[in-house]
């Protein structure tokens, strides 16, 4: 059996944890948290409404932002209403949207019965995108801050950066490589997002000039908030930016995730501690049993010479939840093993004894199909296919 894997992590506190098979990314362990419970999902996507008032500084991108989007809307088959007149902020004509894209927005743009309408039909399972000075958009209005994860506090002067992407199982992110150099106006926020939302990529500030946000540096993000979803992206201050298709088929992903029309998980993963983070110092925290073995390069792990088992010794954990993101390529299966002891160098022992989750969409056979308990029970296929993520590239 060839197992492939591709992100792993764990809502601690354990048993022994093992793999088979190629890890991309990383695996880690988290502190238990709670989130939110997933907002349902809208309407198929047809109508988006772009807002850009502004009553602080005006970006020069914003009528490129709107073509842009005008232009996504075109090739994908949505319609796109731009304005900047706040009195389309009513629960009748906001009810026509799936998503609600704030471009570039600042200041005090919605009076209070505009924000009550919002509000609503953020409450009724709406999608909001901000782009860039949507961070910059309501001081004084909480539950706005809230909704976009976080206020603009500062920025350097516009300089090439390196993005961290820091998941590519995201519709919005699974197109990019996990590192991103591009020249754009990065923004510094009041307080770090990342407690409270699902991070797609930071900001290396080793990479610039300027930054503030001492080292951990979310840049685009994505959260259920209020009944609805959330989409953010730091990125957008300039015109050439609208013409990049790295960065329009980001926001297309956007658009989508925020009108239910991708699945998307962006609970946060706060507290995490790596087990595997790309690097051969902690691979070597893990043991090999049986035949075969790993390689490591950029980052992944792949596996060779059969089934083996790839499982990490240094902690032992209990009651935990685990998060899986994997690559399987053509037929081929994967497992993640958890609750087992010690397997010496028998990796078949933990199978046998009922510890290995399967990972295989093409299996007719229930119990060695994807969250089966392999060969010994079926998954509850509804919780299954409402926990997994759609495939995509990673």
């Amino acid at each position: 059996m060839h197992r492939k894997l591709r992100r792993l992590s764990a809502a601690v506190m354990g048993s022994l944890l093992a793999l088979t098979g190629a890890l991309t990314a990383q695996a880690h362990v988290p502190e238990r948290a709670t989130t939110e419970a997933p907002a349902p999902v809208a309407a198929p996507l047809t109508d988006v409404l772009v807002f850009s008032k502004t009553a602080g500084y005006r970006h020069d991108a914003i009528p490129a932002g709107i073509a842009a989007i005008e232009r996504l809307g075109a090739d994908n088959g949505f319609t796109v209403t731009a304005t900047e007149d706040a009195g389309a902020f009513t629960p009748d004509n906001l009810a026509r949207y799936q998503a609600v894209v704030w471009l570039s927005t600042t200041g005090d743009v919605l009076d209070d019965a505009q924000q009550a309408a919002f509000e609503g039909y953020m409450a009724d399972g709406g999608g909001y995108v901000g782009i860039h000075a949507a961070a910059d958009t309501e001081y004084d209005w909480p539950w706005y801050g809230s909704l976009v994860g976080a206020w603009f506090a500062s920025h350097p002067a516009t300089q090439q950066a390196t993005l961290v992407v820091e998941d590519r199982s995201n519709d919005s992110t699974s197109h990019l490589p996990e590192r991103w150099t591009r020249t754009d106006e990065w923004y510094d926020y009041r307080a770090n997002p990342r407690e409270n939302v699902g991070v797609l990529a930071s900001l290396d500030e080793s990479s610039y000039s300027g930054g503030a946000m001492g080292g951990d540096h979310p840049i685009t993000w994505c959260h259920d908030y209020g009944g609805g979803r959330s989409w953010y992206t730091g990125l957008g201050h300039t015109v050439e930016s609208y013409a990049d298709p790295a960065f329009t088929t980001m926001l297309l992903g956007g658009i989508r995730i925020a009108s239910g029309a991708r699945a998307a998980d962006c609970r946060p993963e706060s507290g995490y501690t790596p087990l595997f983070d790309g690097t051969q110092a902690s691979l070597d925290a893990w043991r090999q049993a049986g035949p075969g073995g790993f390689t490591l390069e950029d980052g992944t792990l792949t596996s060779f010479g059969g089934m083996g088992l790839l499982w990490y010794p240094v902690t032992p954990f209990s009651d935990y939840s685990l998060k899986v993101d994997w690559m399987m390529p053509g037929d081929d299966n994967g497992g993640v093993f958890i609750g087992f002891p010690d397997p010496g160098d028998d990796p078949w022992a933990p199978v046998d004894a009922g510890h290995e989750i399967q990972i295989d969409a093409s299996d007719a056979d229930p119990s060695r199909t994807t969250g089966s308990v392999y060969s010994f029970a079926a998954p509850d296929a509804a919780a299954r296919d409402a926990a997994l993520n759609p495939p995509g590239p990673l």
